[in-house]
């Protein structure tokens, strides 16, 4: 049984952590499945955009599996943080929206994974956390740099040295996630969410992902400098003539992604 399911619908790819019995715990050969997934998700040009959810109902993904931790050495420890950090990257920066459907824990790298994403819903059931100081260690998959970025460096500083978990609700309260549902409506609400950006010019979200993204390292004024550059990028696109079009003459536009 594979570690890691993925399903696509109406251009949608929908990625199951699937070790729901180890409450989806990542390790080797789950990091090295959603490697493998999300290259092809990149290159498949029927991939518009993806959701990543955990299997069960108790967790997205709990963690790393940490049954292995105690034969690191500082060098394999190191390589396996950039294993792991490459992995959240090319997710990251994919140029495809992603949303974390978060049905339950996400802590550890399950939160880092979560915030890799363009965007994250949580099941009222949810919680997250980074965990890590409680086993003598810190967040090694991006944790200690995506989390300021969206919640600032107090909170993410309070989360993370004293590693308590948080609720859904405090998670949408901080900025953490972007929506809170009804474990029910979960995957319908990403769904529609994916299927709302799906129905926009592919370009135009592409470049936009990688204004925020790439902008955000970036001193202000050079951020401008490569918002300007990829606005007209955009210009320069079929998809704009036809979304400039539909807008003057109020119908619907019909994007080809061109």
């Amino acid at each position: 049984m594979s570690v890691v399911l993925s399903e696509l619908s109406d251009r949608i790819l929908t990625v199951t952590l699937n070790r729901p019995e180890k409450l989806n715990a990542l390790n080797a050969e789950v990091v090295e499945e959603l490697r493998r997934v999300f290259h092809e998700a990149k290159a498949n040009p029927e991939v518009g955009g993806l959701i990543l959810t955990g299997a069960g109902e108790k967790a997205f993904v709990a963690g790393a599996d940490i049954s292995g931790f105690p034969a690191l050495t500082p060098v394999a420890a190191r390589d396996f943080a950039r294993k792991g950090q490459a992995v959240l990257d090319l997710l990251e920066s994919m140029g495809k929206p992603s949303i974390a459907a978060v049905n339950g824990f996400a802590l550890g790298g399950g939160c880092e994974l979560a915030m890799a994403c363009s965007m994250r819903v949580a099941s009222k059931t949810a919680r997250f956390g980074q965990p890590e100081v409680a086993l003598g260690l810190i967040p090694g998959y991006g944790g200690t740099q995506r989390l300021p970025r969206l919640v600032g460096k107090g909170r993410a500083l309070e989360l993370i040295l004293t590693g308590d978990p948080v609720s859904a609700d405090e998670a949408l309260r901080i900025g953490l996630v972007n929506r809170v549902v009804e474990p029910a409506e979960l995957l319908p609400a990403c769904r529609a969410i994916a299927a709302k950006i799906l129905g926009k010019a592919p370009l135009a979200v592409r470049y936009a992902l990688e204004a925020v993204h790439h902008g955000l390292e970036m001193p202000f004024d050079e951020a401008e400098v490569h918002e300007a550059a990829l606005f007209g990028l955009c210009v320069a696109t079929d998809d704009m003539k036809e979304g400039v079009a539909a807008f003057l003459e109020k119908r619907p536009a019909k994007f080809s992604g061109h």
